[in-house]
């Protein structure tokens, strides 16, 4: 089954949308509870919510753009004004877990528990009640669907499998389903700019000219195939002075394409829901088991070390 044809109001030829995962110092932690001792790297995972995201309020604000803000509940906890200043400037609130979560491993019940900590942290902080989710890392679980579903989600925004929106359904679930809004790793900040020793990157930091020009040819080629557009970037990462100041001239660049629908996504979504008839479903693969030759190469490596 292919991945149904998308429509796009009338007068417009595609759309974007800037994301932001506010991670802060809950994505350090998650990836080793240790690194809560570590006082300059929290020092850099802090510099999101305290010095950059006024400055990129302030940046969307001079543009007339409307956000997504994907937000933790750890971070909500630690930085409430934050959250509620993203909610009075008219953006969008999404879920992104509760401690940034690694969840390829968690079964159903403990991905019940992440989701339902996380919402809950967000009402109390904000009270608002997210439509849109964002797994941790982009992890997204087949059972996922299913939990997000029984608790309202609109759409989901984790998957890498579509340049456009669409309705799935998820295993087990014979009524209901979801909005995808696909994701990309080439438009993510992380791999252009994110660097932290001992934790992650790979020391090559990008320029933000070079960054900036490959997303905006992914821009332009989005507008010119009718697709949609989702940069996703990090406040501790693209809040920095030069990546900042790039990052609002490639907003500029992008609202200047005809026919562009720059929106959050929820309010993608809220489209989507309306012209998506069909609803796909993503097919689960079955392990095809050793491959031949593949005992004898094992145990060749075994020998060699």
């Amino acid at each position: 089954m292919s991945l149904p044809s998308f429509e796009w109001p009338k007068g417009k030829r595609a759309a974007a949308s800037f994301t932001f995962d506010v991670d802060a110092e809950s994505g350090a932690i998650a990836h080793d509870a240790g690194f809560v001792n570590r006082m300059s790297l929290m020092s850099h995972q802090s510099y999101g919510p305290l010095v950059a995201m006024p400055k990129l309020l302030a940046m969307l604000n001079r543009q007339e753009v409307s956000a997504t803000f994907f937000v933790p509940g750890f971070t909500a906890e630690l930085y409430p004004d934050m959250v509620r200043r993203i909610v009075d400037e008219g953006h969008e609130i999404g879920h992104h877990g509760y401690l940034h979560e690694k969840t390829t491993d968690m079964s159903a019940a403990e991905e019940a528990d992440m989701l339902d900590r996380g919402l809950e942290a967000l009402d109390k902080v904000a009270g608002v009640r997210p439509v849109g989710y964002r797994a941790p890392w982009w992890e997204y679980n087949w059972q996922t669907t299913k939990l997000l579903h029984e608790r309202g989600f609109l759409y989901d925004s984790s998957l890498l499998d579509g340049d456009a929106p669409y309705s799935f359904a998820g295993e087990g679930m014979d009524a209901g389903s979801l909005i995808e809004i696909p994701v990309d790793w080439a438009l993510d900040d992380w791999e252009q700019y994110g660097y932290y020793p001992g934790w992650t990157g790979s020391g090559v930091i990008e320029s933000p000219r070079k960054a900036t020009e490959m997303w905006l040819l992914e821009a332009q080629s989005a507008h010119a195939g009718a697709g949609c557009f989702v940069l996703t970037n990090h406040p501790f990462i693209s809040g920095r002075p030069s990546r900042l100041t790039a990052l609002e001239e490639l907003i500029v660049r992008v609202k200047s394409l005809e026919g562009m629908w720059v929106a959050p996504l929820e309010e993608i979504a809220r489209h989507a829901q309306s012209v998506c008839a069909d609803i796909y479903r993503h097919r689960r693969l079955v392990h095809p088991g050793p491959q031949p030759g593949q005992d004898r190469l094992l145990l060749n490596d075994a020998v060699l070390r």
